[in-house]
């Protein structure tokens, strides 16, 4: 064959490659190419801008995709050749992974090309990742490979808890540590970056006991399976979570762009269409809902949100639309939900219990100005979560030890990487004015370090900025944004106003923006930083004028930073707020988005917070009235905590529900929102209408709740009754326990006191690691004390029983001296499933005595049955006869 045929037959080859078209579907395309031009007729043709960047067909019609389904923010935050680069090493792992060609072009669509996982920042994290993991999982099959690169995840990651803002994969990296939703968001972002489909799957609240989880889901050869986010198994479909999992009522993913899978939709948008996944973990049932005006007429786009009980509220799992019959449904775990339905103010709500409903018809009875009286009493809702029902896959012993082996390996490898973060000695050494700083700052330090050196001559100013920045703040914090805040001329210095991305510098910006130039508002006032410091509602004024509404209230709210706002002229409420107090700090006036209630203020001249309405002509402080709460405490429960025993929601005009977000604190130190705190004296609450809820969380999960609503009237106090219903035949859920609190474990305790004999380990270990998932028991020994001795002997006699239980009972001693001294021989055989340790510094005990309100200070020996969702269903100190028969009454309960 000649060399011109054989040029010929490339160039053809090419230029088929360069004419392939990213959607097969023409139909689709077609639908996609529609979405793309409307999206940029809205925000405007400038933010795309492929000039340049030399883009084959394939590549623009997948970024066109992109850009047809992205939030607002990230057309607005991102330039076109970020989210180009992206597409093109998306389609390099396609091509260079061996199962590339094995993935559906649906699946690679909308769970690989995405960048969006959740509300993270976006990053660089698909090219680092692809480089550092192509070599490692090269020639693997493709379940193997999803295993492998999990492993690397907890090479590099490890939980933590922390606040809701979602850092970006490569910051979790940065840090090596991250909550579920932090893990589960950087190990899609490695997944996807190899090219196989992954989703985060996220349960927004368990049925049976407080919190939520995010983990992951991967597809391979032609099946999803779910795993544990940096927490690699042996095996996939194998997490921590196997059983919880089971007792949800809902898990959902949301995958990008109009997907057409075979999922059922709970809610599609103009982003993003929400799937429900719960059938793939648990038993469940669908409820048909049909909602009604107080005619009984079907109403047609009403809101119905399906609530968990969770944290003591009615927690909004997901919303649903009405179609134009009135109806929707919904499938769930089979347990029970709150249904609150409202449309223009008027609301209604039901308790479904899925598995026993079929239909519910839901009546929009009554708004804020029409209330129903019977409203206004205490109403008992018992909630009962689905059964346990956990699907365990098989593992060989060999194979739970061999992984056990490489994650103690992997822990090594990145305690090494930790090893170079400061501790707070060394930063003590280094720079002792921000050592905890440095400290908690952990792979961000040197970009600390290096502010602080370069503003050696105003360093109070320096730290003062570094002093306003969150734990997470200070440990993904860049550079830039640091400068710009201390270089502006505002002693406004915080940069964040809520969980917003912060990834442009902005206020040096808008001071320049509005010091040089000046607007006239539609009333001929003039407009500029001067005017605006003496009036800040001028502000207020020119946004209305100047910045658009996205008109898609349904839309991804992902918060545009205020650059990205300027820039567009269009923006969602959420940003629009945030954009308010970024400016007005920028021009040196205090601002901020109020904790609790969600509004937007300023601080006038005279020293008061005036709130922001948007709609209104004129900005002033709201009327408020009291809220005072009666609550006689019980020797369980003394004082009712903010998000443990109740919470508050505001009922707004337009029927919705609203948490009011005290503050949480740190309940294992006393610390938050509590009855006798905030509520026994009153405290003062905007005029309007509330909804008060208390529950007790039960030890088989169930919850016995009320929901009263109440008014706030201006100058008014509203006194309710906080009501805490109580089961005398089940147990109640009495505190909380950490259960990765740490001790010393010890071995060689036998029938003898051979002090030769005991060893104790040298590093300490979690409580949770040595009982794993599940309830257990927790005892504070005083060592040849008769209060003990009794306790013992009693337990030793419950032998029977506990070993039937088979959970753990970890008895700690007060120190190594004291475990010498200890023998099993004083109190007869004792269950075969006991853990021995040491309590160091005594703050096991402090945390017990302290959470179960002990008077003594937790008089020897303190015992607690807890569980590893850290809640307390048993506890007593001191002198206890028959301690094994209150056991066993206990357990036989859960």
């Amino acid at each position: 064959m000649t060399t011109l045929v054989l040029s010929l037959l490339l160039s053809m080859h090419l230029a088929a490659q360069d004419n392939k078209r990213f959607i097969s579907d023409e139909t689709y395309r077609a639908k996609v190419e529609n979405a793309f031009n409307e999206k940029m007729q809205l925000v405007g043709e400038q933010f795309f801008n492929a000039e340049g960047l030399d883009l084959n067909t394939e590549e623009t019609d997948a970024l066109h995709f992109l850009y047809a389904y992205m939030a607002l923010a990230d057309i607005t935050d991102y330039p076109t050749s970020f989210h180009a680069a992206n597409v093109r090493t998306a389609f390099q792992a396609r091509k260079e992974m061996s199962w590339g060609k094995d993935v559906p072009e649906l699946l690679f669509r909308h769970f690989v090309l995405p960048e969006r996982i959740n509300n993270e920042p976006l990053d660089d994290s698909r090219q680092v990742f692809f480089k550092e993991l192509k070599k490692r999982i090269a020639g693997l099959p493709m379940k193997e490979a999803i295993l492998e690169v999990n492993h690397w995840c907890h090479e590099h990651v490890t939980y933590q808890p922390s606040d809701g803002r979602t850092l970006a994969p490569l910051a979790c990296v940065q840090g090596a540590i991250g909550r579920c939703g932090e893990e589960s968001t950087f190990t899609v972002a490695a997944l996807r970056s190899v090219g196989i489909p992954a989703r985060q799957v996220y349960t927004p609240r368990w049925a049976h006991t407080d919190d939520n989880h995010a983990w992951v889901e991967a597809w391979a050869d032609g099946q999803w399976y779910f795993l544990g986010a940096c927490e690699p198994e042996a095996v996939l479909n194998l997490g921590w979570f196997n059983a919880p999992a089971s007792r949800a009522m809902l898990m959902h993913t949301r995958a990008f762009g109009d997907y057409n899978g075979p999922e059922e939709v709970m809610l599609r948008t103009s982003n993003f269409t929400e799937i429900n996944l719960i059938d793939n973990y648990g038993s469940t049932a669908r409820v048909d809902f049909r909602i009604v005006d107080r005619k009984g007429k079907a109403v047609n786009g009403a809101r119905v949100d399906f609530k968990i009980y969770n944290y003591a509220e009615f927690y909004t799992a997901v919303t649903k639309y009405t179609d134009t019959k009135g109806n929707t449904f919904l499938t769930a775990g089979k347990g029970d939900m709150l249904v609150w339905a409202s449309k223009d103010g008027w609301f209604g709500y039901a308790k479904a219990s899925f598995g026993k409903d079929k239909k519910i018809t839901i009546k929009l009875s009554q708004n804020n100005q029409h209330p129903v009286a019977s409203a206004f009493k205490p109403v008992s809702v018992d909630i009962v979560p689905p059964p346990e029902q956990a699907v365990m896959p098989e593992v060989s012993p060999e194979m739970a030890a061999k992984n056990k082996e490489r994650f103690a390996q992997e822990d090594v490898i990145r305690k090494a990487y930790e090893a170079t973060f400061l501790t707070k000695e060394e930063a003590n050494r280094i720079y002792p004015k921000a050592a905890n700083l440095l400290a908690m700052s952990r792979g961000n330090w040197r970009t600390l370090l290096d502010f602080l050196y370069r503003h050696a001559d105003n360093e109070e100013r320096a730290l003062k900025l570094l002093r306003s920045l969150s734990y997470k703040d200070l440990r993904d914090m860049p550079a830039q944004i640091l400068e710009d805040n201390f270089s502006a001329e505002s002693d406004q210095l915080c940069p964040r106003v809520e969980n917003e991305m912060i990834i442009l510098p902005f206020k040096q910006m808008f001071e320049g923006e509005f010091a040089n130039q000046s607007w006239t508002l539609a009333d001929g006032t003039k407009v500029d930083k001067k005017s605006i410091q003496e009036n800040p509602s001028l502000l207020v004024q020119w946004i209305k004028e100047n910045i658009k509404i996205y008109p898609d209230d349904k839309a991804l709210r992902i918060a545009q930073t205020p650059v990205g706002v300027w820039k567009s002229r269009m923006t969602d409420t959420r940003s629009r707020d945030i954009f308010f107090v970024d400016v007005a700090r920028s021009l040196g006036i205090e601002a901020r988005k109020d904790v609790v209630t969600g509004k937007v203020q300023y601080k006038s001249g005279s020293g008061e917070w005036v709130d922001i309405d948007f709609e209104a002509t004129q900005q002033k402080t709201a009327e408020t009235g009291t809220i005072m709460l009666t609550y006689e405490p019980t020797p369980m429960l003394d004082d009712p905590k903010y998000y443990s025993h109740f919470t508050i929601s505001r009922i707004s005009d337009n029927g919705q529900t609203h948490l009011l977000n005290f503050e949480e604190g740190q309940v294992d130190m006393g610390g938050g929102t509590s009855w006798n705190n905030t509520f026994r004296k009153g405290t003062k609450l905007d005029v309007g209408t509330y909804l008060l809820t208390t529950g007790t969380r039960l030890a088989n999960g169930s919850v016995l709740a009320t929901n009263q609503q109440f008014t706030i009237e201006a100058g008014k106090t509203t006194a309710l009754e906080l009501r805490m219903r109580q089961s005398d035949s089940d147990v109640s859920i009495i505190g909380s326990f950490d259960s990765e609190s740490k001790f010393l474990p010890v071995s060689g305790l036998g029938a003898s006191s051979n002090a030769n004999q005991v060893k104790v380990g040298k590093d300490v270990v979690s409580i949770l690691s040595q009982t794993g998932r599940g309830y257990f028991v927790v005892g504070v020994l005083g060592v040849g004390q008769e209060p003990t001795n009794h306790a013992m002997r009693d337990i030793a006699k419950a032998k029977a029983e506990l070993d039937k239980w088979g959970r753990p009972l970890v008895l700690l001693f007060e120190s190594e001296a004291d475990a010498k001294k200890y023998a099993t021989e004083n109190f007869g055989a004792l269950p075969k499933n006991v853990v021995y340790g040491i309590d160091v510094d005594g703050s096991i005990r402090r945390q017990i005595a302290t959470q179960m309100k002990m008077s003594t200070g937790g008089q020897l020996p303190v015992f607690i049955i807890a569980d590893t969702f850290n809640r307390v269903v048993f506890a007593s100190e001191g002198y206890t006869i028959g301690l094994g028969e209150q056991f066993q009454k206990v357990i036989h309960k859960l």
